[in-house]
């Protein structure tokens, strides 16, 4: 009897298990399916961490100058090779001081493109800045350093440069972090890419500003760069602050300067400024002629006195922004109005902000203002 009363017992359990699993299959079945979905969503999740490569060395060049990923921390096995070292004197300090290569480059960006530009006129500024100094490093040229040791100084006679030292003091603890962020990213971004011509980096010039027009390497420094061509830059005349900027003379300061004889001007009537396409009338009264002007619509030739000067020649001596000029004369006065800054070969800085806020990239900035360069990798020169 109790034999039977166990074996009722067992059969009302296994009863009742089988009833507890049917009321669950309907529960299961539901889950299923999400933990189905689940799967992809966690291998996608995961799949990044299993297929990053590791770089064994550098990876190959990029073929424009655009954002890149990140490269790996310093110190881990992604690394890249070891930068050029570069050697800066310090004109106020007249100590040198020497870093790696990006960090120069990045002093550069600091010094001579404003921080509120855009990212891409920052980045174009960037390659500009390091094909410049690896151009010097390659050809060994230290011209224009004043002591032995150093390959370049940290003035306009070269690139304008601002010290490690400054940039931590006065940028990264002085309020102006955000700004030294945006350029050092425009200077990573671009990391170790620099222009060349025939596989030779280029000579880089850049300027601050155009009056239209940039200039022919000639007209400037009397050898023709092919790269080095005039092209139009019609923003600077958009968005450059202070594009037209008038210098006042008396008529014995203006021919001293020049290196001239005083000579009697009439003072009879004011004068209306020339034009820029046209020589200035012989009867106006100044003793000014412009003979012809550039491809870049600056001065090239001007008669002064009946003493030729080149545009270039007048700029200097007078001291004056740029070579595109207009004369005006007002009672005992010469007025002379200068239109852009710099001397106009190569890439205008703020030509290139104007292309960046239109939405044009570095390269397409670069490849505007330097005629038919390409992009390439200072590691790959280096092992040449």
């Amino acid at each position: 009897m109790k034999e039977l009363r166990n074996l009722l017992r067992r059969i009302m359990n296994s009863r009742r298990r089988a009833a507890r699993t049917r009321r669950a299959s309907p529960r299961l079945r539901r889950l299923a399916p999400a933990a189905w979905l689940a799967a992809p969503l966690l291998a996608g999740l995961l799949l990044p961490l299993l297929v990053v490569p590791l770089r064994g060395g550098q990876p190959a060049p990029p073929a424009v100058p655009q954002a890149t990923a990140s490269p790996a921390p310093p110190g881990t096995a992604a690394e890249e090779p070891p930068q050029p070292k570069v050697s800066v004197y310090l004109s106020h300090s007249g100590q040198i001081e020497t870093l790696p290569l990006e960090d120069y480059v990045s002093g550069v960006v600091a010094a001579e493109m404003p921080a509120d530009f855009e990212l891409e006129a920052l980045k174009a500024q960037a390659v500009a800045a390091r094909t410049f100094i690896v151009r010097r490093l390659l050809a060994g040229d230290r011209s224009g350093v004043p002591v032995p040791g150093a390959d370049v100084t940290d003035t306009v006679s070269h690139q304008a440069y601002i010290s490690k030292a400054t940039l931590e003091r006065d940028w990264k603890r002085g309020g102006k972090r955000a700004g030294l962020d945006k350029l050092r990213r425009a200077v990573l971004e671009t990391r170790g890419v620099i222009m060349t011509y025939r596989g030779q980096p280029i000579t880089a010039s850049f300027f601050a500003s155009s009056g239209g027009y940039t200039e022919n390497s000639e007209d400037y420094w009397n050898a023709s760069v092919p790269y080095l061509r005039s092209v139009a830059s019609p923003w600077d005349k958009e968005i450059t602050p202070n594009l037209a900027v008038t210098y006042t003379f008396t008529t014995s300061e203006l021919m001293k300067k020049l290196g001239l004889a005083a000579i009697a001007l009439p003072v009879s009537r004011d004068l209306a400024a020339s034009s820029l396409m046209k020589p200035v009338s012989s009867s106006s009264g100044l003793p000014a002629e412009v003979l012809s002007l550039t491809a870049g619509h600056r001065v090239k030739k001007i008669s002064i006195g009946g003493t030729v000067f080149t545009g270039r020649e007048v700029r200097e001596k007078l001291g004056l922004r740029s070579s595109q000029f207009t004369w005006k004369r007002q009672g005992g006065k010469v007025l002379i109005t200068t239109y852009g800054n710099g001397h106009g070969v190569g890439m205008s800085q703020w030509g290139a902000n104007g292309m960046a806020k239109e939405g044009r990239t570095a390269t397409q900035i670069l490849k505007h203002y330097y005629s038919g360069i390409s992009f390439n990798q200072v590691s790959t020169l280096l092992k040449k």
